[in-house]
């Protein structure tokens, strides 16, 4: 019997490079969530160690300079921080988006390789089938041999 061909082999190969870009696209996409995750908590310590500073200056009473100051830098960093903010749900709705994809291409490969994996038990059970057959009938031929052999 012939060897083991699938027709679909390359759809398979198409479908797992597809497989392979999303899983990449899906790594940069984390990477790129990470850092504004990492660039917003590192903005939101700054606010919090302005505000601090802030508290701690009126304690010692108001000077009007570095009242003005402080409240120019802290609105920068207010505005830092909520850009950052922006930026880390951005890469958080990409991410997500890229996770889809990447799961859509694992199910797409997925079903090629069952059908894959169906079409090769089917060939097997085939072959067994057709190497039987062979022996029944080599069998077959010894038996006449045989009976021819003893008339």
């Amino acid at each position: 019997m012939k060897r083991f061909h699938f027709p679909l082999r390359p759809v398979a190969v198409i479908r797992a490079h597809r497989e392979l870009q999303a899983r990449e696209a899906f790594g940069i996409a984390m990477k790129a969530l990470r850092e504004a995750d990492t660039a917003l908590g590192a903005a939101l310590v700054r606010v919090g160690a302005l505000e601090a500073g802030i508290a701690a200056g009126r304690v010692r009473g108001v000077r009007p300079n570095e009242e003005t100051a402080s409240a120019l830098e802290y609105r920068r960093e207010c505005a830092a921080a909520l850009e950052a903010g922006r930026v880390a749900a951005a890469a958080r709705e990409e991410a997500a988006k890229r996770r889809e994809v990447c799961i859509q291409a694992n199910r797409d490969l997925k079903t090629v390789n069952k059908l894959e994996e169906h079409a090769r038990a089917a060939f097997k059970v085939e072959s067994l089938r057709a190497d039987q057959r062979e022996l029944d009938e080599i069998a077959g031929f010894r038996e006449t041999r045989k009976i021819r052999s003893s008339s």
